[in-house]
C-alpha cells in the first residue's frame, strides 16, 4: 500500500483545495486529514455515516479538596506553572499542566490524582467519493504526533478493507512534529508552494524535511501567476536541486466559489484551466513510479 502525503510547509498555500481536488477525482478514494489541530478537509467533503471515537492524549493533575492540606508543595515543584496558591486554595490549570505526576508523586496526603484527559475525537466518515478519516485535538492537548499516527492507521484499515492501494494525507501546514508524523513511511510528498518569500522560504524547510526521510517530492506552485518573477526563481531552485515540478497552477477565484457549496475545484468548475491542470497532476503523479 501507497502512501501520498499532500504538505505546505506553511498555511494558506492552497494545499488542502488540492488534496480536496484529489479526493474527488476517484470513486473509493480513502483520505485522511493529518492537521488534527485544525482539520478542515471534511467541510468540503461532508462526509456521513460517522463513527466518533474517543482520543486519550494524556493525562491531567485533579485535586481532592476534601483532602488537600493547602500546603504548596506541588505548585513549589511544579516547573510548568501549571499550580497556584491563592487563599489557601490550589488550582491546577488544566491547559497548562503537562501531565507529569510530579505533583501527585511528592504530595503529602495524597490529595492529587492524575485523570485521562478524553476530550479529542477522532472520526471516520463516508462521503461521494469514499472514506475519510480526521480528527480534533482538544485545545492544551498534547501528543498531537500520536493522534495523527491513529487517523493513518484507520485510514489504512479502511483502505485493506477496500483492497485500495494508495492512501492520500492532507498534512499539517510547517515542519513540526504532526508533519514529521504524516510524513513518515509516506511514498511520495507533493509540496505546495506559493510566489511568495514566506512560501519560498517554507518550501525550502519543507524539502530539507521530507529529503530527510528519503521520501520522492514533487512541488506544485500555486497561484504563479500572481507573482510571476518569484514563481521562475522557485522553479529555477527546483531544477538546479534537481527537484520535479509537478506544475505551475493560476489563481483561480472559482476555488473560493467550490468552497462555499461545499466542493472541489474539479466538481465545480470541471471545465476550468485550473481543473484541468489538477487532473493532469494527479494522472502524473499516479503514474510516476
Amino acid at each position: 500500500m501507497k502512501e501520498i502525503v499532500i504538505l505546505s510547509g506553511k498555511g494558506g498555500t492552497g494545499k488542502t483545495s488540492i488534496s480536496a481536488a484529489f479526493a474527488t477525482m476517484q470513486p473509493n478514494t480513502v483520505m485522511a486529514d493529518c492537521d488534527v489541530d485544525a482539520a478542515n478537509l471534511y467541510l468540503i467533503l461532508q462526509p456521513k455515516n460517522y463513527k466518533e471515537e474517543t482520543y486519550i492524549s494524556g493525562n491531567v493533575a485533579v485535586i481532592d479538596y476534601d483532602t488537600c492540606i493547602a500546603c504548596g508543595e506541588c505548585a513549589t515543584y511544579c516547573r510548568f506553572d501549571a499550580i497556584s496558591v491563592e487563599n489557601q486554595i490550589v488550582e491546577i490549570s488544566a491547559t497548562a499542566c503537562e501531565g507529569c505526576q510530579l505533583c501527585a508523586r511528592i504530595c503529602p496526603v495524597n490529595a492529587i490524582s492524575m485523570l485521562p484527559s478524553d476530550n479529542s475525537r477522532w472520526y471516520i466518515g463516508t462521503y461521494r467519493n469514499g472514506t475519510v478519516v480526521h480528527a480534533r485535538l482538544a485545545p492544551g492537548e498534547e501528543n498531537s504526533g500520536r493522534l495523527v499516527s491513529v487517523v493513518r492507521d484507520q485510514a489504512r484499515k479502511v483502505a485493506e478493507e477496500n483492497k485500495q492501494s494508495v492512501v492520500l494525507l492532507d498534512g499539517p501546514p510547517g515542519t513540526g512534529c504532526p508533519v514529521i508524523s504524516s510524513l513518515t513511511g509516506t511514498s511520495k510528498a507533493v509540496l505546495v508552494t506559493e510566489p511568495t518569500k514566506s512560501g519560498f522560504h517554507d518550501l525550502k524547510r519543507i524539502v530539507d524535511l521530507v529529503l530527510s526521510f528519503k521520501v520522492k517530492p514533487f512541488v506544485i506552485i500555486n497561484k504563479y501567476d500572481v507573482n510571476t518573477t518569484l514563481s521562475n526563481d522557485i522553479e529555477n531552485w527546483c531544477i538546479a536541486n534537481d527537484l520535479k515540478l509537478l506544475a505551475r497552477l493560476p489563481f483561480d477565484v472559482k476555488v473560493v466559489e467550490a468552497m462555499i457549496q461545499c466542493k472541489s475545484i474539479v466538481e465545480y468548475a470541471p471545465d476550468a484551466e485550473l481543473s484541468k491542470k489538477i487532473k493532469e497532476v494527479y494522472a502524473n503523479l499516479m503514474a510516476d513510479e
